[in-house]
């Protein structure tokens, strides 16, 4: 519990220091991708929904696909953060994340076929979703 603690300190503080970090990093990139659904809307002049355009069908996926896994795997990370994983723990889960999670989105931006980024991203995602539900089962029956 002392690292615990002594790591939060060297994080600025607070109980969910780390998760705090790839929260904020994950809301701004979903921020980045909404802006981008914008600009595609502007440039296919689509005012709903995602009309005849590949390009808009892929904005609105890009962020959709972001929304429907972060959440989740934020809140899975909350948890294990606390209930006193190491901080390499959190850290690897957290840069796992956010990682695969920009993979993504640069591989299904690109291309709505298969792409190296879209593969990395799901599994990295998939991943940390893994490992982090998996933490969270073990702490609350440990």
């Amino acid at each position: 519990m002392q690292e615990l603690a002594t790591g939060m300190e060297a994080m600025g503080g607070g109980p969910i220091a780390v998760s705090t970090l790839y929260i904020g990093l994950n809301v701004l990139l979903s921020l980045v991708l909404a802006i981008l659904v914008v600009r595609a809307r502007i440039k296919t002049e689509t005012e709903i929904g995602e009309g005849d355009s590949d390009e808009m069908r892929r904005a609105t996926r890009v962020h959709g696909n972001n929304v429907e896994y972060v959440p989740f795997a934020l809140i899975a990370l909350i948890a294990v953060e606390l209930a006193g994983a190491p901080l390499w723990c959190l850290h690897t889960l957290g840069a796992g994340l956010t990682v695969g999670r920009l993979a993504h989105a640069i591989g299904l931006s690109g291309s709505s076929g298969r792409s190296l980024g879209r593969f990395i991203g799901t599994i990295l995602t998939w991943l940390v979703m893994l490992v982090a539900g998996g933490l969270s089962v073990y702490y609350a029956l440990t």
